[in-house]
């Protein structure tokens, strides 16, 4: 296996996951650095739509901000946030990027607070933005995030963003689009998907010297495992090559560790 930090193995691998001619939103951050790669590789097709109104850029070097000019390079459209939000709505987009403080086994996320009380939080967090939006109409909900029980949590503190709520049917009850909802949880131990029938998350791929049992011990609830358990595939040397010497040659990302 090619020497990787554990955030390099994160974009290689949620890069894999976009299919060519595809249409994804994206944040800045380790979800752009994944679309950008994405991009190099196996899906040029790849449409990256900003929250700020870029749409389908081939971005010459990474943004620091949703708005940021670099958003527009060579891009499709120069728009508004409206149009990207109507586009979600209609049904259009296949994929979107999310993250927060906490994620549950439904795949519900919270990035408003942590603690029992919304008037008197242990912790007030930066809230929805357009994760709302873009997690109840997208077609799919990626998560890129560290893996740990603090995290990963049997329910969360509020749900900022809807996964698949209590379980099965819940989301279609609430009168979001049938067939939508969580579909992968990329962290620096495994691939995580969900289990059609419960709705609940499951581990699907373990990364290269991770062992099920430390998956487990990092996470705060009963996580099933696929029957089919696998390990992911390393990245690859082209990969790696393209992730630091184009996408983030500055190591503003990967060199997080």
């Amino acid at each position: 296996m090619p020497s990787c930090n554990a955030q390099e193995l994160m974009i290689c691998v949620a890069a894999r996951l976009l299919e060519d001619n595809a249409m994804v939103v994206v944040g800045t951050g380790a979800p752009c650095a994944a679309a950008m790669l994405a991009q190099m590789t196996a899906a040029p097709g790849l449409t990256l739509m900003f929250e700020a109104g870029g749409v389908g850029p081939r971005l010459p070097r990474m943004p620091i901000s949703v708005g940021d000019s670099r958003t527009f390079y060579q891009g499709l459209m120069a728009t508004s946030m409206n149009d990207v939000m109507e586009t979600c709505q209609r049904g259009l987009v296949d994929y979107t990027f999310l993250g927060g403080a906490q994620i549950d086994v439904y795949g519900n996320l919270n990035s408003t607070m942590i603690g029992g009380d919304y008037q008197h939080p242990r912790v007030r967090l930066p809230g929805s933005g357009g994760a709302n939006d873009l997690g109840s109409l997208c077609r799919r909900i990626l998560v890129l995030t560290p893996h740990d029980e603090r995290r990963f949590v049997e329910r969360v503190d509020f749900v900022t963003t809807p996964g698949y709520l209590d379980g099965p049917g819940a989301r279609e009850a609430a009168g979001l689009p049938p067939g939508t909802g969580p579909y992968k949880v990329v962290t620096n131990l495994a691939v995580l998907g969900f289990d059609q029938e419960s709705k609940q998350m499951c581990v699907e791929a373990l990364h290269p010297g991770v062992s099920l049992e430390e998956v487990r011990a990092n996470t705060g609830f009963e996580l099933l495992a696929s029957a089919e358990l696998s390990e992911t595939p390393p990245p690859s040397d082209e990969e790696l090559r393209l992730l630091r010497t184009r996408v983030d040659p500055q190591g503003y990302i990967i060199g997080r560790g």
